[in-house]
C-alpha cells in the first residue's frame, strides 16, 4: 500500500466500523421493540383471558367441599426424616408403625384433597416389617446403616410421571388400557436402595404441561389449606401431601417451576438442583434432545427444610456432577442478593403486599444487598426460545397407545372446543405453541441465546461459589382453581433459572393474611446446591417453617 493510498484505506475501514455498529444497534433496538411489542401483547391477553377465567373459577368453586382436613393425631407424622430415621435405626419406633401412621392419614386425607393416583400400601406394610427385621437381628450397626441405608424404614411418595415399576405411569393422559412402569426410574432404585419405602405415586396434571394439578383421569388435586384453591402445579400431588402430613418426603421434578410453585403454594420445600446431578431417566414426558437435561430435572420436594440434604444426597446421580451436600457451612459467611420483581420489563404481576413486605423481610434479615439485573426482563423470551424450539418432546402428538392413529394439532384443536378431546387444554396448545416458535427468524433465537449466555455470565460472577440470590416464586399466594390461566407469565420467575441452569430452593416464610403459605427462591450458581440449602434451614429455623393446614379441630375451637 503506497503512502498516497493509505489514507484512502484508512477512511474505509472507519466507515465500515461505523455500519457494523449501526447494525448492530439498529439489531438490538429492533429485537428490543420487538420484546417490548411481545410483552404488552401477552400482558393485555391475559388481562382479556381474567374477564373469563375469574368467573368461571369462582363458579366451578360454588360446588368445591368446604370441610377442613382431619386434624393429625400421630406424634409419628411431625418428625423430621433425619430424626425418625435415627429412631428407626435406634429400635426407638418401628418402621411398620411408621408406615401404618402415613398410610392412615393418607386414607383420611385423599378424599378430600385427591392427590394418591395409585398405592401399594400392602406392599410398603411388608416391607416395613422387613426392615424391622433386619434391625433387629442386629446385622449392621447403627453407623453402617446411616452411611448405606440412611432412609431405612422411611416412607417416600412419588409424582406419578416418574416410573415406579408396577404402578401407573401415565402422567394424567387417558388411556384404554392403563399404563404400568415395568421397571423403577434410577433415581427410584436409589431411594430404594437407600432404604426408602415407596408407599404410592401422586397426581400431576397431563403431561406435567401446567402449573395447576388437574386430569381426565384422576380429576383436580386441591390445596391443604383452602381446597377452594389449587397446590399448584405440575407437582401439585406431592405438594399437598407433604402439606397434609400424608407424606414425608416427596420425589418431584421440574422444568418451569413444576416443584417450587407447588412448595409455595403449600407451604413446604422444593429444590432444584444442578442440571444432570440427578438422573432424568424414567420420567414422561421426556425428550432425546441433547440439552434436554439442561433444563429439565427430578427433584425433591421434603416437609422440612432439614431433610432436603438427606433425601438430595439418596437422589444423586453418581455419574453426574459432584454436589458438596455433606459440606458444613455457616450462613454468616454467605454474600445476599435479591430483588422483588422481574427489572425494568413490567411485564409480571408485581407481587402482593404481604410477599412484597416479606421478601423485604428476608432480604433485611439476611443484609442482602439489592440488585438491579436488567437482563432479568427476558426471562420470558429467553425462557420460551430456549424450551420450545427442543426437539422430539413427548407430547400427545408423538406417542400414542399401541394401536392408535397418532393425533394432529387441528383435529385435537377442534375435538376440544367441542368437548370431545380426552386431553386438557395445555396438552392440546402446546403443539400450536411449537409451531409458533418455528416462525420466529432464527436470528431473533441466536439475540436470545446470546442473553442467556450474557446472563450466566453475569450470575456467575456475582454469586461466585459463596453467594446467593433471593428472587420472588411467584407474585401471590395460592390462587383459587384454574385462575392460573390468566396468570401465565408469572411462572416465568421460576422458569428463568430452569433456562440458567441454576439451582434453586423455594423456601416458605410464614403465612400471609389469608393464613395461606408465602415463599421465595433462593439460587446459587451450579454447583452450589449446598448454599440454597444451608440457607432453606436457616429460614426454618427463623421463620418456623412448615404449619399445620387449618383442620376440623382448629376450626371449632376457633368458634
Amino acid at each position: 500500500m503506497s503512502l498516497a493510498t493509505r489514507p484512502f484505506f484508512v477512511v474505509v475501514n472507519v466507515i465500515k466500523s461505523i455500519v457494523r455498529y449501526a447494525k448492530y444497534q439498529l439489531d438490538n433496538a429492533l429485537h428490543e421493540i420487538m420484546g417490548y411489542i411481545m410483552r404488552r401483547f401477552l400482558r393485555t391477553a391475559m388481562i382479556v383471558f381474567s374477564w373469563f377465567v375469574v368467573p368461571y373459577s369462582r363458579f366451578t368453586n360454588i360446588k368445591v367441599n368446604r370441610k377442613k382436613l382431619p386434624p393429625i393425631k400421630s406424634h409419628l407424622l411431625e418428625i423430621p426424616a433425619v430424626d425418625l430415621a435415627k429412631m428407626i435405626r435406634t429400635r426407638k419406633v418401628k418402621s411398620e408403625e411408621v408406615v401404618e401412621a402415613y398410610i392412615e392419614r393418607c386414607n383420611q386425607v385423599n378424599p378430600l384433597i385427591n392427590a394418591i393416583v395409585m398405592d401399594r400400601f400392602e406392599e410398603a406394610l411388608e416391607e416395613a416389617r422387613e426392615v424391622d427385621r433386619i434391625i433387629a437381628m442386629g446385622i449392621n450397626s447403627e453407623e453402617e446403616m446411616e452411611q448405606n441405608t440412611p432412609l431405612l424404614g422411611i416412607p417416600v411418595t412419588v409424582k406419578e410421571s416418574i416410573a415406579v415399576k408396577g404402578l401407573t405411569n401415565q402422567t394424567g393422559r387417558v388411556f384404554k388400557t392403563p399404563q404400568i412402569a415395568k421397571a423403577d426410574a434410577p433415581v427410584v432404585e436409589q431411594i430404594k436402595r437407600c432404604g426408602g419405602i415407596i408407599l404410592l405415586v401422586s397426581n400431576t396434571p397431563e403431561l406435567c404441561l401446567l402449573w395447576e394439578t388437574y386430569n381426565n383421569v384422576t380429576g383436580q388435586t386441591r390445596n391443604p389449606y383452602d381446597l377452594k384453591r389449587t397446590p399448584g402445579g405440575s407437582s401439585g400431588g406431592e405438594a399437598a401431601l407433604l402439606a397434609s402430613g400424608a407424606s414425608l418426603l416427596g420425589l418431584t421434578s421440574d422444568i418451569g417451576g413444576s416443584s417450587r410453585l407447588p412448595a409455595m403454594f403449600s407451604g413446604i420445600w422444593g429444590h432444584k438442583p444442578t442440571p444432570y446431578a440427578v438422573s432424568f431417566k424414567g420420567h414422561h414426558p421426556t425428550s432425546d434432545f441433547p440439552k434436554w437435561g439442561d433444563f429439565f430435572t427430578i427433584a425433591p420436594m421434603t416437609r422440612y427444610a432439614k431433610d432436603l440434604p438427606l433425601l438430595l444426597r439418596c437422589m444423586v446421580d453418581p455419574t453426574g456432577p459432584k454436589l458438596t451436600l455433606e459440606k458444613e457451612i455457616s450462613v454468616s459467611g454467605i454474600r445476599f442478593f435479591f430483588m422483588d420483581n422481574d427489572g425494568p420489563s413490567g411485564m409480571m404481576r408485581p407481587l402482593s403486599r404481604d410477599l412484597h413486605a416479606a421478601i423485604n423481610r428476608v432480604a433485611n434479615d439476611f443484609k442482602a444487598k439489592r440488585v438491579n439485573i436488567r437482563k432479568m426482563k427476558w426471562s420470558l423470551d429467553i425462557s420460551l426460545s430456549a424450551m420450545l424450539t427442543m426437539k422430539n418432546i413427548e407430547t400427545i402428538y408423538h406417542k400414542t397407545e399401541e394401536g392408535e392413529r397418532p393425533k394432529t394439532i387441528c383435529t385435537e384443536t377442534v375435538k376440544y372446543f367441542f368437548g370431545c378431546s380426552d386431553s386438557i387444554l395445555p396438552s392440546v396448545i402446546f403443539g400450536h405453541l411449537q409451531n409458533f416458535m418455528k416462525i420466529i427468524p432464527n436470528s431473533r433465537h441466536k439475540h436470545l441465546a446470546t442473553i442467556i449466555e450474557a446472563l450466566k455470565t453475569e450470575f456467575k460472577e456475582l454469586l461466585g461459589n459463596d453467594g446467593v440470590f433471593i428472587y420472588p416464586t411467584f407474585p401471590n399466594t395460592a390462587h383459587q382453581h384454574y385462575q392460573i390461566y390468566h396468570k401465565l407469565l408469572e411462572p416465568m420467575y421460576m422458569a428463568i433459572f430452569n433456562t440458567l441452569g441454576l439451582p434453586v430452593t423455594n423456601c416458605m416464610i410464614g403465612l400471609d393474611r389469608r393464613r395461606l403459605p408465602m415463599g421465595i427462591q433462593v439460587v446459587a450458581n451450579p454447583g452450589q446446591d449446598h448454599l440454597c440449602l444451608a440457607v432453606a434451614r436457616e429460614m426454618e429455623r427463623r421463620y418456623g417453617g412448615w404449619v399445620r393446614p387449618p383442620s376440623e379441630d382448629t376450626s371449632k375451637r376457633s368458634e
